[in-house]
């Protein structure tokens, strides 16, 4: 276990500047002397994706490499879960993100996406999956989101699942390393967030439904690779964030039909540091609700509405693979107005959840799965 002390004062320059300090403490708010520290559940896992929570003691939780597993009372389970369809395992696909039903309790469905080789042509797309898991298999398996064209490119998936309050689900889907021809085409599926009925349907009042020639699932478009999302606990809004290149990694408020810009504007450059584009802003695209600049590859975000977390209540908490730590983002409204660093060196953060306990998990890659507690 290690124990974070607080410290008052930190500056947002260590964010901004790309330093990562491995000794750097958390900080409270300074109307509170709370701290917290971050003890670990269970390793194991290597790459923990997604993670979701059954009932109140177990999580459900992806290892990118193509493995189901569940999590019990914070011991990690023996038995994989079987029924898993054929995915591609290389590069950044594999086995994703995972949410349960909204009525899960009463119909045992599960919803995983995955690099799924249903789509047309060599490689593979993302693919999202409904099924019934009982007694460690799954049944009644249907493909209810499977990708247009495949690629042989191993990036940018996307892959996050978020229910709203209506009960449509949302997806993420990369641009699939493909940035001057998927994200500002209707016809292509990648490089958007989609919306579905839980069957697969579409709704009726989708942006797009009506327009020829278009992936009538598309909510938005202008995408990246979004691997982070969550719904707002007030507004029931859909909160995004998706990596930049080099520099640009934006938080997004997901409307319909709108376009994000990537690659007409993007506060990033090549990862060479050339510029690809001369545009921050452009009329009828949306600015981004914050961004980074270097930075961060940030991965998972949930909104904090637990009474465990006084100091964090109502703000956001977002992962960062690059630089180890998490990063807490405090909100007026729905404007992103600061930001702080939190726990550096907990490691390469996948997914951060605010779980069914109402505790922060934190999965990271080969370190394991934390949960963050009151300091004793």
């Amino acid at each position: 276990m290690l124990k974070i002390t607080p410290l008052l004062g930190f500056i947002l320059s260590m964010t901004l500047t790309g330093t990562a300090c491995a000794q750097q403490p958390n900080i409270p708010n300074s109307d509170s002397n709370q701290s917290y520290e971050y003890q670990l559940v269970t390793k194991g896992i290597d790459i923990p994706w997604g993670m979701a929570w059954l009932n109140a003691t177990d999580i459900l939780v992806t290892d990118r490499k193509g493995e189901l597993r569940i999590i019990r009372n914070g011991e990690l389970l023996s038995e994989k879960i079987s029924g898993l369809p054929a995915l591609r395992a290389e590069g950044q696909g594999g086995l994703l993100d995972v949410v349960v039903d909204p009525n899960y309790a009463q119909n045992q469905l599960i919803y995983f996406s995955y690099s799924g080789l249903e789509g047309e042509g060599e490689g593979a797309h993302t693919s999202v999956m409904r099924a019934k898991l009982q007694d460690f298999k799954l049944s009644q398996q249907k493909v209810i989101f499977g990708g247009g064209l495949n690629s042989t490119k191993g990036q940018h998936y996307g892959s996050r699942l978020t229910f709203d309050n209506q009960g449509y689900l949302y997806i993420s889907n990369g641009d699939r390393g493909n940035r001057d021809v998927n994200p500002q085409r209707l016809d292509r599926d990648a490089g958007k967030i989609h919306r579905i009925n839980s069957d697969g349907s579409i709704p009726k009042d989708n942006p797009f439904i009506a327009q020829k020639n278009t992936h009538p699932s598309i909510y938005s478009y202008g995408h990246r690779n979004p691997q982070g999302m969550a719904k707002h606990p007030q507004t029931g809004d859909i909160w995004t964030h998706e990596h930049g290149p080099k520099g640009g990694d934006e938080i997004n408020i997901i409307q319909p039909g709108a376009n994000y810009g990537w690659p007409v504007i993007s506060y990033g450059v090549n990862y060479s540091g050339t510029s690809f584009t001369d545009l921050t802003e452009k009329e009828g695209m949306q600015q981004p609700a914050w961004y980074w600049v270097p930075s961060i590859a940030p991965s998972g975000m949930t909104f904090v509405t637990s009474d465990i977390y006084p100091d964090w209540k109502g703000k956001i908490i977002v992962g960062s693979l690059k630089f180890a730590y998490l990063v807490i983002l405090e909100l007026d409204g729905n404007k992103v107005v600061s930001q702080e660093t939190l726990f550096p060196g907990i490691g390469r953060v996948r997914n951060v959840k605010q779980g069914a306990d109402g505790y922060l998990y934190v999965a990271t890659d080969g370190a394991g799965i934390f949960k963050i507690v009151a300091s004793q």
